[in-house]
């Protein structure tokens, strides 16, 4: 596969040959080099950032073409071209070292992108280095991570689809960590927290591993990220947990289990809520707006949200669920003005 030169751009067409055409790099050097696809996938030699990626999309037939990248992340939802016509889109997009999770495989370095959708037409791509993207950390466990494996999807994998260009998703949750192991691993806070710029909001959401946590570790842990994050100048914004699908026989979720108290009794979301009032943090109640919809949909249809079918699994959510909840999570951002709704994809 041949690689792209950093800030470049190609023009490619799925289903031909895949040609490659002349492409420049940015920044005034007027180096040129050759580009192109393959397969449906676009490489880019770029080092760690955050980049501005352009699409043009569509062809003779009619289309429709999604974008995904780096550790199956959701880039762009699939889009609709009428046969003849093409559209252009934008995103932006954080590539790092590991490209997932934090405490995973480094994954492939650069910047890698994959054209899908029920049938993909890609006329034109193009990647510049982004120079005042408001970057969105996340902080979280495996419910929020960018899952490696198929059918597994955390919701902060699906953020990136409903947000324009200028704004990109830095997702720093990984598997399985608690308050007290995120703060205590050096891959994770210790890496977190100086990246963080004035005004970028983020995002905690840590209580699923808290299960052995009393309630005064679990609210000073929480009261330690709230005041690492304002010592960087970025705005920290706490988020219950998503529910477990856990029913009542009355098709309630208003047990222990699927609302997070732990085995000491220590009502997580409770805590979240009560730390985010007494410190003045915007609070983005996941666990309640959760539990509507799981209980909306009843005891069977909620199942396609998470990976019941497929592995007996109540707490980890399939890429149907996660994108549901990312939707929430995406209208939060933008009813607490730390979006701009412009900035926003709605549908």
């Amino acid at each position: 596969m041949r690689r792209f030169s950093i800030a470049v751009v190609a023009a490619v067409t799925l289903g031909t040959a895949l040609s490659s055409v002349p492409a420049h790099a940015g920044g005034g050097n007027g180096a040129r080099g050759p580009a192109h696809c393959t397969a449906g996938t676009c490489h880019f030699d770029v080092p760690p950032g955050t980049y501005d990626v352009r699409v043009t999309l569509g062809g003779k037939a009619a289309s429709g073409t999604s974008v995904s990248g780096e550790t199956r992340r959701s880039l762009l939802p699939e889009t609709a071209v009428p046969a003849g016509e093409h559209v252009t889109r934008s995103f932006t997009v954080n590539v790092r070292t590991p490209e997932g999770e934090p405490t995973g495989p480094a994954g492939t370095p650069g910047l890698d992108l994959r054209i899908g959708g029920s049938a993909p037409a890609l006329a034109d791509i193009r990647v510049t280095r982004a120079r005042q993207a408001r970057q969105i950390f996340l902080v979280g466990d495996s419910t929020v991570c960018d899952q490696p494996g198929d059918p597994y999807s955390g919701w902060g994998q699906q953020l990136p689809q409903y947000l324009r260009e200028g704004v990109s998703v830095a997702n720093y949750a990984d598997s399985g960590e608690s308050t007290v192991s995120y703060l205590g691993n050096p891959q994770l806070w210790a890496t977190v927290r100086p990246l963080i710029r004035p005004g970028d909001p983020v995002l905690v959401q840590l209580a699923h591993n808290d299960k052995t946590t009393d309630e005064a570790t679990y609210r000073a842990n929480l009261e330690t990220l709230v005041a690492g994050i304002r010592e960087r100048g970025g705005q920290p914004v706490l988020v219950t947990p998503i529910v477990r699908r856990w029913f009542n026989a009355d098709g309630t979720l208003n047990n222990g289990t699927a609302l997070l108290v732990n085995g000491l009794g220590v009502d997580h979301p409770a805590v979240i809520r009560s730390v985010a009032a007494a410190h003045g943090v915007p609070l983005i109640d996941l666990t309640a707006k959760t539990k509507a919809l799981v209980e909306s949909l009843g005891v069977e249809a909620s199942k396609a949200l998470y990976l019941t079918n497929e592995a007996r699994d109540n707490t980890h959510t399939s890429v149907r669920g996660a994108t549901a909840y990312a939707a929430l999570v995406r209208d939060e951002l933008v009813t607490r003005h730390l979006v701009p709704k412009g900035k926003v994809r709605v549908g």
